[in-house]
């Protein structure tokens, strides 16, 4: 398109732990609201909630001067991000006839599901089903295509399927081209153009140059909150003692171990041998290990990694870690582990597995409370059911998923979609794991198929903002509910 916005600048640039447990305003050329709490510094420095960051008076900084942005496309509904949240809000948005563009960082959609290969869904309360609606359609269409396995011991645990990383790819692709989302790949959400109390514009820099894009309404699905944070919405980040968040993890694939070997393995032995391993400085810090799921090509989950993830350096410095942890790992089984003589990785995580980061401020934040008491609400736009489940953010492995304090077989909570409505910017929705919540909430919401629920929820109610002239924060939630259990999103308040 010819359009152009003239004046653009670019930016410069369990008790332990349950106790325990893009500068502000940046990327507006045109008046935003500065946000109360900043991005937190690097690795060096002890960060905490509402902490400052970024350039200092003492810090080196360079003018840009403004120039003139040419505009991508215009659309109804700008979605950054195509994790699950972006893409259930996306589908969502577009079924009910929105014109929706969807950009993403990676070149393919599903976020952690993806990227990182994290690819275990969470789908049951221990007694029956209630992740339906877009991300339980993307499991049954993975399923049906033989792409995602259902577990046998479905619907008594929580975990009910493993779906193939690139099988996953291949059916998101699909739904999206189905529902008329236009989807942009390897294209970043950037600079936020924020006039007033409503965002204009996102701008991204593609491979000719930065171009925007317009919307009436935006969803932050990007993980981070990157888009909010840039139009000024405030934020808290890590635990309250310390502000560290949830340890990362990369995770990996090998092949090439024997069966018929693998049999023989005794798991409590080289756990134990292991642990010493590592008590005398021989072997790095690990998680949770299933040796036996390896066998049969699972995605190992217990390479941690501790570290800030909204600072390059220190993730650059989290993944080489991980990636030394992991053939470490690897040497240790071949010589002591039966089966794992020959054992080789043959696919690591493009990314690390990124628990928490931002965490916005919204009309309302889920906590501790909510979820231990599944707690209902009035607004909600589904059900979650995972336990607090909070990784080390000191980067030892240890996560209380090992206590294995479970919400009471067959009780959820609420989902509320309060947690999705910023107190400011009044045409943005927030999806995903940089909802509103506190830390240790945010250990139980962060699931990916809850973040799906998100997702739909905030592309339903962009739809309905869109259609009755209101804000986000004024949808009907009567009107929400019922459309979004028409469009088979379980919603049950007992």
């Amino acid at each position: 398109m010819s359009t152009t916005i003239a004046g653009v600048k670019d930016p410069l640039s369990r008790r332990e732990f349950l106790g325990a447990a893009v500068a502000a305003g940046a990327g507006a050329a045109l008046p935003a609201p500065s946000s109360q709490a900043k991005d937190p510094p690097g690795p060096a420095s002890s960060f905490g909630p509402g902490s400052s960051s970024g350039p200092t008076d003492k810090a080196p900084a360079v003018h840009v001067p403004a120039r003139s942005v040419p505009v991508l496309t215009e659309c109804d509904v700008l979605v950054c991000g195509a994790g699950p949240a972006g893409v259930t809000a996306a589908i969502a948005a577009a079924r009910h006839k929105l014109n929706v563009v969807l950009v993403e960082r990676w070149c393919f959609a599903g976020g952690m599901g993806t990227a990182a290969m994290v690819n275990i869904w969470h789908t049951s309360d221990r007694q029956k089903r209630v992740i339906f609606g877009i991300i339980g359609e993307v499991i049954d269409r993975g399923v049906k295509a033989g792409l995602c396995k259902q577990y046998a011991h479905f619907p008594k645990q929580h975990e009910t399927h493993e779906y193939q990383v690139e099988g996953l790819k291949f059916i998101l692709d699909q739904m999206l081209a189905e529902a008329g989302v236009r989807t942009y790949f390897s294209l970043p959400a950037g600079h936020v153009l924020v006039e007033g109390d409503a965002i204009q514009a996102v701008l991204c820099e593609t491979k000719t140059g930065a171009k925007a894009i317009r919307a009436k309404m935006f969803i932050d699905a990007t993980g981070d909150g990157d888009v909010a944070a840039r139009a000024g919405v405030p934020f808290d980040f890590g635990r309250h003692s310390d502000g560290k968040v949830q340890g990362m993890t990369l995770m990996y694939r090998l092949t090439d171990i024997d069966p018929r070997n693998a049999s023989k393995i005794d798991q409590a032995a080289i756990v134990k041998l292991m642990e010493q391993e590592r008590d005398a400085g021989r072997l790095p810090p690990f998680g949770a290990l299933s040796l036996g799921y390896y066998v049969t090509g699972g995605h190992p989950n217990m390479n941690p990694a501790a570290g800030n993830p909204l600072d390059e350096a220190d993730l650059t410095r989290c993944l080489m870690q991980t990636r030394r942890q992991m053939y470490a790992y690897v040497d240790f089984w071949r010589k002591h582990a039966p089966g794992f003589e020959n054992a080789k990785v043959v696919a690591s995580g493009a990314c690390l597995g990124v628990r928490e980061s931002r965490r916005f401020r919204c009309l309302k934040r889920l906590t501790a409370e909510d979820v231990l008491n599944t707690r209902k609400h009035d607004d909600a736009v589904g059900h979650g059911f995972w336990m607090i489940d909070i990784h080390d953010p000191k980067g030892s492995g240890y996560t209380t998923w090992l206590e294995g304090k479970y919400l009471p077989a067959g009780k959820s909570y609420h989902i509320p979609y309060g947690m999705m409505v910023p107190e400011k910017v009044s045409n943005l929705l927030i999806a995903g794991r940089c909802a509103s919540s506190t830390h240790e909430a945010h250990a139980s919401v962060r699931l990916m198929s809850h973040c799906g629920v998100m997702g739909q929820g905030a592309g339903t109610a962009a739809a309905l903002a869109l259609e009755s002239g209101k804000t986000p924060a004024a949808v009907d939630m009567p009107a929400l509910r019922r459309t979004l259990q028409a469009d088979g999103v379980y919603i049950r308040d007992e």
